[in-house]
């Protein structure tokens, strides 16, 4: 990939790196609060984010490329040091940057700073750097990939899912669209493939805003795997329906045009203006509550009620690739403990003889499975209602031994793959 820019947006990367890595902050969150990043514009701007998207996404194969290159570690005093060769390998072994693009403007960032004294070290290194410099595959994913992670998917999925999973973050994630209404026809407008769920997928990242229908109303952003929880619910038309957790409001979109009556709760004042602003642009209604779950009881109990729990969000790695670099273990347990507290808040919003739906972006069994399990022996008035054979034309690779939903990223490989969703669908009995 040609660059369009020059040293400024080399060293925006670099700071978007440095909040990344030394600072714990989301790649989401530097984006927003770098200065360097934000006052770049155009070209610079979106290669700057480029460079940072792919060097997380292939660190762990980036730093194995520069260390067996250094004679000694870099201190941890030098950071800075090595997030510019970071940013330059980065484009030397995955972006086709001409080297003398990379190499120089990674000396030249090191020239105008405190760590001149390592201009030199960054050229010798930086011009062994090329796209030979890359690892086969499977290593590529062990070497990206924190062991805790694949010790857990091997246990929950087994060893050789594991590593596809992994080999699948090695990609970024497809755009995939839900349309509402007129699949077909919306499909072909936006040059899309429809996937066998009737999510439609666009090949190639583009800006979305530009795209055919979209000023219209006609469809929305949204991960295949995220659009199968809101399928769950039985029959929507008429019911009354909770959608806990909701912004941005994909969920909430798919069951309003399905002609539910839709009350949207969040805690996050700033997250729901963006489902108002979603649902204005879609022509659709729903109640939208500001509140925490925990905290607030509906007028009456519902039909149904959708829990898209907060989560470690694992399996959205493609699209995350900070993810891997931020969560531990011992973030896992933090949030199922969350997560059993929302799910028992959302089962007191469930009609007798009303559906309980709950679902979370993760990989991880402590936030999936585990949680409905001990949801269901410590709350006996309700019970699994699993996903049917034939329902929802939902591939059988995606559903558990209990009928829950668990999607994959290394499912639909010919296709794109998807992200890892769980979804369980538990019904109230009705009062005898």
């Amino acid at each position: 990939m040609e660059p369009h820019t020059g040293i400024a947006a080399r060293k925006a990367a670099i700071d978007l790196l440095d909040a990344v890595l030394t600072r714990k902050a989301s790649l989401d969150t530097a984006l927003a609060t770098t200065p360097r990043f934000n006052a770049l514009t155009g070209p610079d701007r979106s290669f700057a984010h480029l460079i940072a998207s792919v060097s997380l996404r292939h660190l762990g194969e980036i730093d194995a490329a520069i260390d067996n290159l250094l004679r000694k570690p870099i201190a941890n005093s030098a950071l800075t040091v090595r997030q510019t060769l970071r940013v330059g390998a980065a484009q030397l072994m995955f972006l086709e940057t001409p080297p003398h693009a990379a190499v120089d403007t990674a000396v030249a960032s090191l020239k105008g700073s405190r760590f001149a004294g390592f201009s030199g070290l960054a050229n010798a290194i930086l011009r062994q750097i090329s796209p030979d410099s890359r690892m086969p595959i499977e290593a590529a994913a062990h070497a990206n990939t924190p062991q805790w992670l694949l010790k857990s998917w091997a246990q929950a999925f087994g060893e050789t899912n594991a590593l596809a999973i992994a080999v699948a973050h090695g990609s970024e994630a497809p755009i995939d669209i839900t349309p509402k209404t007129e699949v077909a026809r919306i499909s072909e407008t936006l040059g899309g493939q429809t996937l066998p769920t009737g999510s439609i997928r666009l090949d190639a990242p583009r800006d979305v805003r530009q795209l055919p229908r979209f000023e219209d109303g006609d469809w929305w952003i949204q991960d295949a795997a995220a659009a199968l929880p809101a399928r769950l619910i039985p029959n929507p038309v008429g019911k009354h329906i909770l959608d806990l957790c909701a912004a941005p409001g994909g969920k909430s979109a798919q069951l309003a045009s399905c002609g539910a009556r839709m009350t949207s709760i969040d805690r996050s004042a700033e997250r729901l203006e963006t489902l108002q602003q979603n649902f204005e642009r879609l022509g659709l209604r729903s109640d939208i509550v500001h509140a925490d779950i925990e905290n607030w009881n509906p007028a009456e109990l519902a039909d149904a009620v959708l829990l898209d729990a907060p989560c470690s969000a694992t399996g959205t790695i493609r699209r995350h690739p900070d993810i891997p670099h931020l969560k531990q273990l011992e973030d896992v347990r933090r949030m199922a403990k969350i997560q059993s507290r929302l799910i028992a808040s959302a089962a007191r919003m469930v009609r007798p003889g009303g559906h309980l739906i709950y679902a979370v972006c993760s990989l991880q069994p402590e936030e999936g499975a585990r949680v409905i399990n001990k949801f269901l022996l410590a709350n006996t008035e309700f019970s699994r209602a699993p996903l049917q054979e034939d329902e929802h034309a939902i591939p059988s690779d995606f559903r558990t031994k209990n009928g829950d939903v668990q999607t994959l990223p290394c499912h639909w490989p010919e296709l794109g793959g998807l992200d890892g969703f769980f979804a369980a669908r538990l019904v109230r009995h009705a009062a005898s």
